[in-house]
């Protein structure tokens, strides 16, 4: 039985292993219950008591040497899979999170599609405006509210120039450098000095659209926004229009549309009216096409603006605006969308 010991031993010293997974066959031929070393205690059995002390050594010298040198084969194979930090490279990698896409851009992005398919383009502006372009060539006159410190945040070194409070400063760019037929949409963050609460917010994002053109009226508004609406919020959706005043519009109105979580009918959303503002519009003043190089005499057009955090609070559900800002995770999660 020491030859047949002396033999395996030698034959241990010599294997090898090209991978992992040869290595551990190898342990299982000889080191398992019924390998190879294994069967050896089962002779052992049947060795004279004389002899079982120095065979029984022999034996787990021979099952020792061959788990170390198994192992030591285990180990060299993760060792040679490591990177220069110290990364095992074949283990495999941690899964990344698929982001998505915060809703006041889902919504953004889908207002942006309803009006390009009515061939309005979208023109973006600075922030960081002057009075002219956000007030006076508005029509807003210098005693006027808005200008006050209450509403508007301006450089204290330079009152002119302030942070808009409108996109309506990029309708007056545009009209600046374009001549009609104009039809385009104006994205983006505006500021105002509001406290922060769960209707209110010190920054917020508009939508506002304006178009030029000969023998444009109210009617072709009207139906405009009709189209957004329903295009937006569903294809029974009703809008109402109350009389209102802008200093850049006249006639000016507030838009209204049915409550699409009551149908109509009231409830706690609507205040039980059946009705829900959405934005303000109207047809554009002539003394702001003249200031901005427009005939007057020749063209005339209309003006809308919309609040995005508005639209998607309407949309989803959400009852408290400060929800859009603070970036959790819990609540973003719920907005997946292709958008």
């Amino acid at each position: 039985m020491l030859d047949k010991i002396k033999a395996l031993q030698d034959e241990v010293a010599a294997i090898n292993a090209a991978t992992k997974e040869e290595a551990e066959e190898l342990r299982i031929k000889y080191l398992s219950k019924k390998g190879l070393i294994g069967q050896l205690f089962n002779e052992f059995k049947t060795v004279p008591a004389e002899h079982k002390k120095a065979m029984g050594a022999a034996i787990n010298d021979l099952k020792v040497f061959a788990l170390e040198k198994i192992n030591t084969l285990k180990d060299s194979f993760s060792e040679s899979n490591l990177g220069a930090n110290g990364v095992d490279l074949t283990l495999p990698g941690e899964a990344m999170k698929l982001g998505t896409r915060h809703p006041l851009a889902v919504v953004r992005n889908e207002i942006i599609e309803i009006f390009a398919r009515l061939g309005f383009v979208v023109s973006e502006g600075p922030e960081i405006e002057d009075d002219w372009h956000v007030f006076s060539a508005l029509n807003f006159p210098p005693e006027h509210p808005a200008r006050d410190m209450q509403d508007t945040f301006f450089i204290e070194k330079d009152p002119d120039v302030l942070l808009r409070t409108h996109t309506s400063s990029v309708q007056v760019r545009m009209m600046e450098k374009t001549q009609p037929p104009i039809r385009a949409i104006f994205p983006g963050r505006v500021f105002r000095n509001e406290a922060i609460s769960a209707r209110a917010h010190c920054i917020f994002h508009q939508i506002e659209g304006l178009y030029v053109d000969e023998n444009v009226s109210f009617a072709d508004l009207k139906q405009t926004l009709l189209y957004f609406a329903r295009e937006l919020f569903g294809e029974k959706t009703e809008i109402r229009l109350r009389p209102s005043y802008f200093p850049f519009t006249e006639p000016s109105a507030e838009m209204d549309v049915s409550c699409s979580i009551c149908g109509g009918k009231g409830c706690n959303v609507c205040k039980y009216t059946g009705w829900l503002e959405i934005l303000g519009c109207g047809m554009v003043d002539p003394n702001v096409l003249n200031l901005s190089g427009i005939d007057s005499e020749k063209f005339n057009g209309f003006a809308f603006g919309m609040g995005v955090e508005r639209i998607a609070m309407l949309k989803y559900g959400v009852k408290d605006l400060r929800l859009f800002f603070e970036n959790d995770v819990r609540f973003l999660n719920q907005f997946k969308s292709a958008y």
